[in-house]
């Protein structure tokens, strides 16, 4: 009966953790969810952060109508800045969220010419052929919100990052009855998180942490804290702020992140301080440190972040002393076990006592929480998102035990462009998608060969070579001479060096003698001889740099 199907492209989101994107699309009208970054992997090397490649929706930008955002976390609303300057159109989200997307355009200057509206739970927005409603869910931030889409063709359910939490620390619960009338309405397809698909059970309620953290409070009452957690974790720190005000203690931020969001949460009324029991960095002096709880950034072991550095022994202003307890309140992100391994390592070095057990719950819902929302909403389709393809194939078979039959669940790929209607369900195309390297202030311009250089260089140094030849007669004047960085050690390697240098001059020296005059051709001649005796003499291939200067005599 519909003359049009609804399409499901996921831009990002899928086969990886974070970098959060997808657009529906019906007819021409197009709304996009989330707009997150993902960390690199390990072998990015000097990569800040990966965003989503947009150029479908550029492509497309009459049909775009708005982006929708589940909530605050980076992996959802990390490429705003840099995605809005090719893809400006309005956002719309809840209210914290919206703070601190706000916070981020400010950065860039772009909070004047985004147009913006905060979004109430219950509430629904018209945009274009779609009517989206926000409902109140539960994560490891406020305000966190899944999506209804009503389109013509069905409903579809984004549930964004979830878990069904019975007693939060702020707010209310996740609104189950919500998801059950629309249910009954007759759901086409469920897009569910699926982080946490392969866990069986329950997710532990976010209170149990705060019952960890008495334990700890009390226990620790002559020492000084120091807890490490997740900026974006709002509710963790209401806990903390909670039982240092019990104990007498007084809080402080340390973390550029950390600052930020929390005092934004502080501004708007998400956190409770009703004692004073924040204070500044600078105040810490006017405390005895068994009187002081700092929170802080670093629980991934970010190199650069505030307890990495205070590990190190390398910041400006806390010097974590024998005795000091550190507590690291969540679980490693896959890939970055070592670096916390290495932080932990340093902080017993200093002669802290780190605690890591129980101080932590994830903001996943697990396999009952999973099927629970898929028996209140009984979807059509089942389409796994949010996760590695471990984690989607996981979500697959649970919504195969609760009835869906397998054909209708997709396992989809970044770019896949799903084309759904009550009658049917294809995969139709794909679209342009990867992800777009981020290095300082450039945005795209580091590429695959700019990376395999920088492999080059971090597994086998540089070799410059250097000479001059006479502006008319090619005649050479100086050198060769090399230097080289990350190669050998020069002092220890004179007799290499000199023979390397041997085997340049004589190649340069052909060329000449040949009256090879193209700079090219000889560069090209030099690197060539030079590879092959450095590899025969080290089993070693450094990037090799000839460079020749021109002068007039």
């Amino acid at each position: 009966m519909n003359k049009e199907k609804i399409k499901i492209i996921p831009l990002g989101g899928l086969e990886q953790i974070g970098m959060n994107m997808t657009a529906f699309e019906y007819g021409d009208s197009i709304v996009v969810l989330d707009c997150g970054l993902a960390f690199p992997e390990d072998d990015m090397l000097g990569i800040d952060f990966v965003i989503p490649d947009v150029t479908y929706l550029v492509e497309n930008i009459s049909k775009v109508k708005g982006l929708i955002v589940t909530h605050g976390h980076e992996d959802h609303i990390g490429s705003i800045p840099y995605v809005f300057q090719r893809l400006n159109v309005p956002i719309y989200t809840t209210r914290l969220t919206m703070a601190l997307i706000e916070n981020k355009l400010e950065e860039h200057d772009l909070l004047g010419i985004v147009k913006r509206k905060t979004v109430n739970f219950g509430q629904s927005i018209n945009l274009g052929e779609f009517r989206i409603e926000f409902i109140k869910t539960n994560h490891s931030i406020q305000d966190a919100a899944a999506i209804a889409i009503y389109s013509p063709a069905g409903i579809i359910v984004h549930t964004g990052d979830f878990k069904i939490d019975y007693t939060p620390v702020f707010g209310d619960a996740i609104d189950l009855q919500r998801f059950a009338e629309i249910g009954k309405k007759g759901v086409l397809a469920l897009l569910c998180d699926s982080t946490n698909a392969e866990k069986p059970g329950y997710t532990m309620s976010e209170r149990t942490v705060g019952a960890t953290f008495e334990r700890i409070f009390a226990k620790h009452v002559k020492q000084r804290l120091v807890i490490a957690t997740f900026a974006s974790n709002v509710d963790r720190v209401q806990q903390i702020i909670n039982s240092a005000a019990k104990y007498g203690r007084k809080v402080c931020l340390e973390g550029r992140s950390m600052v930020n969001v929390i005092g934004t949460a502080v501004e708007m009324g998400y956190i409770e301080d009703k004692n004073n029991t924040i204070v500044d960095l600078d105040d810490l002096k006017n405390y005895p440190p068994e009187k002081i709880v700092l929170i802080t950034t670093g629980s991934q072991g970010e190199s650069m972040a505030a307890l990495s550095r205070m590990a190190a022994n390398i910041h400006k202003k806390i010097k974590l002393m024998p005795g000091d307890v550190i507590v690291f309140s969540s679980h490693p992100i896959p890939g970055n076990e070592k670096a916390v391994s290495n932080v932990i390592n340093e902080l017993a070095d200093i002669g802290a006592e780190v605690i890591f057990q129980d101080t932590h719950v994830s903001g996943h819902a697990c396999q009952e929480e999973i099927k629970l929302l898929y028996a209140l909403l009984q979807p059509k389709y089942a389409v796994p998102v949010h996760g590695e393809r471990r984690h989607l194939l996981a979500q697959s078979k649970i919504a195969e035990e609760i009835g869906i039959p397998k054909e209708n669940i997709w396992v989809l790929h970044t770019g896949d462009v799903l084309e759904l209607s009550e009658e049917s369900s294809h995969i139709v195309g794909k679209v342009q998608t990867g992800g777009i390297l981020v290095d300082g202030l450039g945005v795209g311009d580091v590429g695959n060969i700019v990376i395999r250089d920088r492999h080059r260089l971090a597994e086998d140094g540089i070799i410059i070579v250097v000479m001059t030849l006479e502006k008319h007669s090619n005649r050479l004047l100086s050198g060769p001479d090399l230097v080289s960085r990350g190669f050998v050690y020069v002092r220890e390697s004179e007799d290499l060096m000199e023979e390397a240098s041997r085997t340049v001059y004589e190649a340069a020296e052909r060329c000449l003698m040949d009256n090879v005059t193209d700079w090219t051709k000889i560069k090209t001649e030099i690197k060539d001889e030079l590879s092959e005796f450095v590899w025969k003499r080290t089993q070693r291939r450094p990037m090799i740099l000839p460079i020749i200067m021109e002068a007039s005599v």
